[in-house]
């Protein structure tokens, strides 16, 4: 097999500001992996919080790419792969890409190489066609920290347009600015489910005092309201909270899943953070019957890096998969999400398309 990369720069249609950063564009390395004539896509972005610069995402993903050459078919590598020895980012989009291949030679979407029940049995063993329909979800779509005016006029819109799920951010300096937000968006767009995004920005006192506000504005749930590293304390929280809570940050791994489950009311699985779908997939199924239910979010990325969450989308109760719908111009397509409802193809493999091409290197 051979491996190839190429780094290209998402911009943003417009900055997203949440509680402890404003982002504009982020840097998005695309692995490719070629095996007898067809090749499979991948894809991992920067991110200040999970400390990945192009450098390292470049250098990562390059020694991946080396390593794929040990294997002699991609379904091999994925049954074969190490697991824990790279950044969790990087490891999805190792096993997207070759998820990707192995469902074109194979000629079966993605969902159906994740019907099987681990990376070591799949994909020899794809559910047969007439199973599993390909996967739908009504994503959420993402309003930051904006003044209440645009606020409501951002959520007028994304109402017309057919969204019925808005997450808001929230953590801004005076905690009057995000419920005047709320209030505005709740008027302008009365039938959304509201969702709450403060990235941890509250103490568990301000949350203890602003979670009822938001229950009686008809807030939905809450994402990781406190400061993560203290998952005991969002745990207590969420025992005294009128509202569900999310966590987020503080579920990154299955461990930190494990010692969560059955104490919050959802936990935010990010393929970038817990290391792909399978990794996913073996976190769903340890908080099943716990009472914590599955959220399904994203890193701003193309669609190329959502299209794997996608094909998971059916099995969360949240999906936060709005990602590339803040691109300024997002470079692939296939999992649409315009009109509010992200959708898996039937197509083989991730059943997305490159609508450009940018830098490339040989890995």
């Amino acid at each position: 097999m051979k491996a190839t990369l190429r780094t290209v720069r998402l911009t943003l249609a417009e900055p997203l500001r949440i509680s402890r950063s404003t982002m504009s564009a982020r840097d998005a390395v695309w692995l490719t992996v070629e095996h007898e004539g067809l090749t499979g896509h991948g894809e991992a972005v920067t991110s200040v919080y999970y400390g990945l610069n192009t450098t390292v995402l470049e250098r990562q993903l390059y020694e991946a790419g080396l390593d794929l050459g040990r294997f002699g078919d991609p379904e091999s590598a994925l049954r074969g792969r190490p697991a824990g020895d790279r950044p969790p980012a990087v490891t999805a989009a190792v096993e997207a890409a070759l998820l990707d291949l192995c469902g074109k030679r194979s000629g079966v979407p993605v969902h159906r190489l994740l019907d099987a029940k681990s990376a070591r049995t799949a994909p020899t063993t794809p559910t047969p066609p007439g199973g599993r329909g390909a996967p739908s979800a009504r994503t959420a779509r993402t309003i930051g920290i904006v003044p209440a005016e645009r606020a409501a006029a951002q959520a007028r819109s994304l109402a017309d347009s057919g969204f019925t799920v808005i997450k808001v951010k929230a953590g801004a300096p005076d905690p009057e600015d995000d419920l005047a937000r709320i209030r505005a968006i709740a008027s302008a767009a009365p039938r959304a489910r509201l969702l709450l995004d403060p990235n941890g920005a509250w103490t568990s006192t301000q949350a203890l005092q602003l979670l009822p506000q938001y229950a009686e504005l008809g807030v939905e749930a809450v994402e990781q309201p406190v400061a993560p590293g203290d998952p005991e304390a969002l745990a207590r929280l969420a025992q005294r909270s009128p509202l569900p809570l999310i966590a987020d940050e503080d579920a990154a791994t299955y461990e930190d899943v494990r010692r969560l489950a059955g104490r919050v009311h959802g936990v935010n699985v990010k393929l970038a953070k817990c290391g792909g779908p399978y990794a996913a997939l073996r976190i769903a199924e340890l908080i099943q019957g716990s009472g914590t239910e599955l959220m399904l979010g994203c890193l701003t990325a193309s669609t190329l890096g959502l299209a794997p969450a996608v094909h998971l989308a059916d099995r969360a109760r949240w999906a936060d998969l709005d990602g590339h719908l803040l691109l300024a111009d997002d470079p692939w397509t296939g999992i649409g999400g315009a009109d509010g409802v992200v959708r898996a193809s039937d197509l083989p493999g991730l059943g997305v398309r490159e609508r450009r091409v940018g830098r490339e290197d040989a890995a």
